[in-house]
């Protein structure tokens, strides 16, 4: 039986932090071990220049939020302003969509994920933080492989990738995308995260690593200060909390926006009777995100900030819901650690690059993020937020309890789609019964735009079924990325089960009754 369980966005992050939990870690342990490991195996999603959030719970509660998600830079003497014009575009094709990118070092934002890893060290862990990152270091040193779901991401990124000459080598070693079995070695990467298992976060937010990456941008147009880096404070925040059937779903709290969507989409969903087949439940799934989406009217961004947020929002979705009001018809490279230990504790953490910036400080090792430049994070246009503001997200690590007791932890990577993607594997799990591998590889459906995205595989009757539904469909052959990357661990009668998504490569690993590590 699985006593402990971890899933990511590659397997070598799950054996990772499985390792963490074998050797009695806690799964806040585990995920930081399987997200250092990630910064490796998946250097473009992820790394020291990203920003994220924990959602934790140890045994017996109470579960806690920790946002250390990126923050708008421009503090001090030094500081100014986003000049939008300096942010270079590019589009990124998702088979029959596309979306488009800014990158360049004016995109940079002050990088949250070293103090949020180091904080939930000490705070929710056991292990010493130099054994978490030994594996990440030793990967690092040693490099990893280039696998297919890899390869496809770095080929949609390519211009990114290859935007400076010090990302282009670290990248793109032979001169052109990385192809399927290339082996990416990260010597530079490995010193940086050793630095950060002797000395923690000070390494950047006081530190040399911090001198490094302020002085290459502030040569290259970027807007991040000592200033920004000195100020820079981990957040805890009280998780929202939704009834879904008889379960107790936490997720991400204001201001990040993913999961008050996904609360409000389960909320929607829990006034009627659980789907009976396929077709009523990609109807359902539709419908759910589309009264969600009808809630992202004008000041909804703007007022994620407010401290009666909550409140008014609730209201708005009881009042809307006496009206009888009908869903509307109108409308970031990220991955995901779950882990669940042997004592009950639960872990969720989200950790995002963006599209990445294809910005690096030479000698560092470390891609930094281009979350100024995401459209998805700037509702009100580029450059109108404030210096030291804590930006918005859609990320939303979820956790799910029946009875006091811990049911699942699950997120997902996926820029706007990964709500989507949490709100069919926590409903697939819950109202259909799945295990947490087939709840994640169940085709998805996604509302958008004015209508669906329909990923390949969905059954027919369901097409049919959206179709009377009144959705204009627009329908994908095959599986893909763009339909987001959950990582899911839950409870069964027979012990922990696991699921890294399979449309990025993803992992799982546990721990079983007689102490082995194991893959799932």
């Amino acid at each position: 039986m699985i006593t402990g369980a971890v899933a990511a966005g590659h397997p070598l992050s799950a054996r990772a932090g499985a390792d963490a939990l074998a050797a009695g870690g806690t799964a806040t342990d585990a995920v930081i071990a399987a997200a250092l490991t990630s910064a490796v195996a998946e250097a473009v999603l992820t790394g020291p220049g990203a920003g994220g959030f924990l959602l934790v719970r140890p045994p017996g509660g109470p579960a806690t939020l920790l946002d250390f998600f990126v923050g708008v830079p421009g503090l001090g003497p030094e500081g100014r302003a986003l000049d939008p014009s300096d942010l270079h575009a590019f589009t990124v094709p998702f088979g029959t969509a596309e979306q488009v990118f800014h990158i360049g070092p004016a995109s940079v934002a002050v990088p949250g994920m070293l103090a949020g890893l180091d904080e939930a060290s000490r705070r929710f862990g056991r292990l010493p933080l130099r054994d978490l990152v030994a594996p990440a270091v030793q990967l690092a040193r040693d490099g990893v492989r280039v696998g297919e779901e890899a390869a496809y991401l770095h080929a949609i990124l390519e211009e990114m990738l290859g935007h400076t000459p010090a990302s282009a080598a670290q990248f793109q070693p032979s001169g052109g995308t990385a192809q399927v079995g290339t082996r990416l070695v990260f010597p530079d990467l490995a010193r940086t995260l050793q630095r950060f298992g002797d000395q923690g976060a000070s390494v950047l937010y006081d530190g040399e690593l911090g001198d490094e990456v302020v002085r290459y941008l502030a040569g290259e147009g970027g807007l991040v200060t000592h200033d920004d880096l000195s100020a820079y404070r981990v957040v805890e925040r009280r998780p929202v909390e939704v009834r879904f059937r008889e379960v107790t779903v936490l997720t991400n709290p204001p201001p990040s926006a993913g999961g008050v969507l996904i609360a409000a989409a389960l909320h929607a969903m829990d006034a009627g009777l659980p789907p009976g087949d396929d077709a009523a439940f990609y109807a359902e799934m539709a419908l759910a995100q589309a009264a969600a989406n009808a809630l992202r009217g004008p000041g909804f961004h703007d007022g994620l900030a407010d401290e009666d947020f909550l409140e008014r929002f609730w209201a708005g979705m009881a009042a809307a819901a006496a009206r009888g009001d009908a869903p509307s018809r109108k409308p970031t490279g990220t991955t995901h650690v779950s882990a669940i230990d042997a004592e009950g504790g639960m872990a969720s953490l989200s950790s995002s690059n963006g599209s990445g910036s294809g910005v690096m400080a030479p000698g560092t090792g470390v891609l930094l993020n281009n979350m100024l430049g995401e459209s998805d994070l700037n509702p009100g246009g580029f450059g109108g937020t404030p210096p030291g503001t804590r930006m918005t997200s859609m990320m939303a690590p979820t956790l799910l309890l029946r009875g006091g007791q811990p049911l699942a932890a699950v997120g997902s990577a996926g820029s706007n789609r990964l709500r989507s993607a949490i709100l069919m594997v926590v409903a697939g799990m819950v109202d259909s019964g799945l295990d947490p591998a087939q709840a994640v590889a169940r085709p998805r459906v996604h509302h958008e735009g004015g209508g669906v995205d329909v990923e390949g595989g969905v059954p027919r009757e369901a097409i049919a079924a959206l179709r009377g539904a009144g959705f204009d469909l627009r329908l994908w052959d095959q599986s893909n990325l763009y339909f987001g990357g959950v990582s899911a661990v839950g409870a069964t009668d027979h012990g922990l089960r696991a699921a890294g998504d399979p449309r990025r490569g993803g992992g799982a690993a546990g721990v079983d009754d007689r102490g082995r590590v194991v893959d799932l």
